[in-house]
């Protein structure tokens, strides 16, 4: 039970910004909160989205903005993306309220230290880029107008996580931003930007399961509370399958843990994409006596289900062996709007995940917005989420409890998710010394404290999978590209095969692998090309896929493999391929117009639904009359036509058919069949200039 009230957010003594003088106070616009209907003591939000004046620090110049908003969404893929501090403000109309009423501003995540005045008051500091935090901001906030001053600055701090990493490191407030008012006892709002009640399913079995809540109460009164704690499990069908009730003193001005249990008959289990099945958790808060009159609710979905990892057989999903394997994923960003989207874009990138036929996810590098993790859930989809311990450490205090906050944040804000798997404490950590030991150790320490329903993991590089490195969490990952940065396409294997020998009790998995794939560079046959050269043929990089994945099948002992990468993203230190500034080992492009052909490569092997492509299609301008042709298909043979005439039918062996074929001279059009699937491109010969 926790006992200990400890909010990660602190007042900050120093001051954020000069006040707003009163012509820039004019400019910044009035708007009136419209609070969501709800009883006088019970929670409403307030979005605060719309309406905001930003300028970054080195301007005077206000502008109007909407969240979510980026400052860096020009030059996010320069090699020298801004990276300072940047203002925003707004203001306030609230009506008379309630001596009883709680405020709080709750932010979905902001980059990197975020620093909030109220009505020209310090209300509170958060460092860290990826997590929601939440201030109370009832002392500075009055009845009429409010000034909201935030700043937020993205500049490298010595203290903060991440100290680096080959992504850009966006500025802004990114994501969205709300008043949570609630009554003044209430579900705890500063428990590292939890939800403040948290839900547990053990002992699982097909004949049932034992459940367990445990609710975080704050009484922010001047006088003690009897509370009564009421948490329910809904079915799909809205039907209660499970409730526990608790009375408890609430002292004055404190935080109490209540526990309370339940038990679930026949429950229907989350199987990941087979099926799976959300319930609903709800907990009401009301005063003894009274329970018609509800304090605070909160409702969150969740799932039921065991997750193990064995060494020999893989992940386990309720004790069956699950193959998980996926991509790894940024944020969603896109051009012109940088991380700063909409749920609408996050949704459009779940959609293309979908239709590839991922099982699984690695979040990377940090922690993602709470849509992606809703979205994982009901897809049924397995992720590896981590903090943002990427390619350095500091062995300073401030840095290792910036770490700790960071790694609660992340547990406590998505431990009610049934698609985490596992908890990430790091990736590529290059300087294996005793500052780096000294963070894992604590990190892992933590995460076992924390939740111990779920092993940690390590996204190792470049060091020995036996090596001090890798030795700290429960299972480990490894970041490897052969045929790309080094070594050749079946080198995989044998180096998967040597590390399972060094490390046989210990669940491993790939955690990164890849190659970059322009779809603006063709060449067929292509040659290998150098990783930080800029020339990345397409093709080259769904060779490396056809070589890798088959040495990945053949190895269910690992219990997760992620392609490097989901989709094309920022890097402002890159300068390679097509443009600067953007890491292209996507299956999709960054602005996702463009599949590459590695992406139908694992559609063809991972989709059950029929599909058909013809690889090199965009290689439209042919000077060689004769061509292999290459189509991926799930379907157990294909046809092909062009220009009208049938060209036979070839068995698919191992997702791949082939033909050789002759272009006629001008446009030649190709038809491909497989089964209920099909695909059509057209391709231009004109024959290679003489002496060419």
């Amino acid at each position: 039970m926790l006992t200990l009230r400890h909010a990660s957010l602190w007042i900050c003594q120093a001051a954020l910004m000069a006040p707003c003088a009163a012509g820039d106070a004019a400019a910044a616009g009035k708007v009136r909160a419209h609070r969501q209907q709800a009883p006088a003591a019970t929670r409403a939000t307030t979005p605060l989205d719309a309406d905001w004046h930003f300028r970054k620090a080195d301007s005077q110049t206000w502008q109007a903005v909407a969240l979510p908003h980026s400052f860096d969404t020009g030059d996010g893929a320069s090699p020298q993306p801004y990276r300072g501090k940047a203002l925003y403000r707004r203001t306030l109309e609230l009506p008379r309220q309630d001596a009883d009423r709680r405020h709080f501003l709750e932010f979905d995540g902001a980059m990197l230290v975020t620093e909030v005045r109220v009505n020209g008051k310090p209300a509170g500091r958060h460092a860290g880029g990826f997590a929601r935090f939440r201030f109370d901001v009832t002392p500075w906030l009055k009845a009429g107008r409010n000034d909201i001053e935030v700043s937020v600055d993205n500049a490298p701090d010595g203290n903060v996580a991440p100290l680096g990493g080959d992504y850009t490191m966006f500025g802004g407030l990114y994501r969205q931003v709300r008043l949570v008012s609630t009554g003044g006892v209430h579900f705890d709002m500063l428990d590292y930007g939890g939800p403040g009640v948290y839900f547990k399913a053990t002992g699982i079995s097909a004949q049932g399961a034992s459940l367990s809540w445990t609710a975080r109460v704050a009484n922010d009164r001047g006088s003690a509370v009897r509370a009564v704690v009421t948490t329910r499990l809904r079915d799909a069908a809205r039907r209660v399958v499970a409730t526990a009730r608790r009375t408890v003193t609430v002292p004055p001005r404190s935080v109490i843990g209540v526990a309370l249990d339940g038990t679930l008959a026949a429950p229907r289990l989350w199987r990941g994409v087979s099926d799976p099945y959300l319930y609903t958790s709800e907990a009401e808060l009301s005063v003894d006596g009274a329970p018609a009159r509800a304090l605070d609710r909160l409702s969150f979905q969740t799932g039921i289900r065991e997750i193990r990892l064995d060494a020999a057989q893989g992940l386990l999903l309720n004790g069956a062996p699950c193959p998980v394997h996926g991509v790894n994923v940024h944020q969603t960003a896109l051009p012109g709007k940088g991380p700063a989207v909409s749920e609408a874009d996050i949704d459009a990138d779940y959609r293309i995940l979908a239709d590839l036929g991922v099982t699984g996810l690695r979040y990377a590098h940090y922690q993602h917005p709470q849509r992606a993790y809703d979205l994982a859930d009901r897809n049924g989809w397995l992720v590896w989420t981590e903090m943002p311990l990427t390619a350095s450490v500091a062995g300073t205090e401030a840095f290792q409890a910036n770490s700790v906050q960071q790694l609660r944040e992340l547990i406590r804000q998505n431990s009610n998710h049934p698609c985490v798997m596992v908890w990430g404490l790091g990736n590529e950590i290059y300087k294996v010394d005793a500052d780096s030991a000294a963070v894992l150790a604590l990190l892992q320490r933590l995460a076992r404290k924390e939740d111990d329903s779920r092993p940690t993991a390590y996204a190792n590089c470049c060091a020995p999978i036996d090596g001090p490195q890798a030795s700290h969490t429960d299972a480990v990952g490894s970041n490897v590209y052969y045929g790309w940065y080094d070594g050749e396409f079946g080198g995989l294997g044998p180096f998967l095969d040597a590390n399972s020998a060094r490390r046989p009790s210990t669940a491993l998995s790939v955690s990164e692998y890849g190659a970059g794939g322009s779809a603006l560079q063709q060449e067929d046959p292509p040659r290998r090309p150098k990783p930080d050269g800029r020339w990345h043929p397409e093709q080259y990089q769904a060779l490396y896929h056809e070589a890798a994945w088959p040495q990945l099948a053949a190895r269910p002992w690992l219990w997760a493999s992620f392609i490097w990468v989901g989709f094309d993203f920022p890097s402002a230190g890159r300068n390679e391929g097509d443009r600067p500034g953007f890491n292209d080992k996507g299956l999709v492009s960054f602005d996702r117009n463009v599949k590459k052909d590695a992406y139908f490569w694992y559609q063809a092997n991972w989709s059950a639904r029929p599909m058909a492509y013809i690889t090199s299609r965009r290689l439209v301008q042919r000077h060689a009359a004769d061509v292999q042709l290459k189509a991926y298909s799930n379907q157990a043979s294909a046809s092909l036509r062009l220009n009208g005439v049938e060209l036979g039918t070839q068995p698919v062996v191992g997702h791949v058919a082939v033909w050789q074929v002759r272009l006629a001279e001008g446009v030649n059009r190709i038809e491909l069949t497989a089964g209920a699937a099909t695909d059509t491109v057209q391709w231009q010969y004109q024959a290679a200039p003489a002496g060419r």
